[in-house]
C-alpha cells in the first residue's frame, strides 16, 4: 500500500444511494452520494482555491448515473443532475470517509446559515 489509502472494494449501493469502500488497511465508509455530491472535488464545487467553495443545495436524492475509472488512482462519478466533472481520487475517499461527520455537521450549518434545503 506504500502508505497511500488503497480501495480493495468499491460498491455503488443504488437502493441506499451509499458509496461503499472498504481499503486494504480494514476502514471501510458508507458515503452517501448526497455528501459525495456536495463535497466533489470539482472547481465548480470547491472553486479555484480559498474560501470559494460552493454550497450545494437540493441534493438530498441524487443518483449516481455512472461511473468512469481514471487511471488507477481515481474515479470519476456522473450524478443523475448532470454533474460529472468530479475526480475522486482514491486519497480524497479516505478523506471523506474519516472526516464524513464534521463535514456533515458543516454542510448542514452552511445550508441553515443561508437559507437552504436539502430537497
Amino acid at each position: 500500500m506504500n502508505g497511500k489509502p488503497w480501495p480493495a472494494d468499491l460498491r455503488f449501493n443504488q437502493a441506499e444511494r451509499l458509496l461503499e469502500i472498504d481499503f486494504e488497511d480494514g476502514r471501510r465508509f458508507r458515503l452517501p452520494y448526497e455528501l459525495l455530491r456536495v463535497e466533489s472535488p470539482s472547481a465548480e464545487v470547491q472553486g479555484h482555491g480559498g474560501d470559494q467553495k460552493t454550497i450545494v443545495p437540493g441534493k438530498k436524492n441524487v443518483g449516481v448515473a455512472g461511473v468512469v475509472p481514471t487511471g488507477n488512482y481515481a474515479v470519476r462519478i456522473r450524478f443523475d443532475d448532470g454533474h460529472d466533472t468530479g475526480i475522486y481520487s482514491w486519497d480524497y475517499l479516505y478523506e471523506l470517509g474519516l472526516k464524513q461527520d464534521e463535514l456533515w455537521e458543516k454542510y448542514l450549518q452552511a445550508l441553515a446559515w443561508k437559507g437552504l434545503k436539502r430537497d
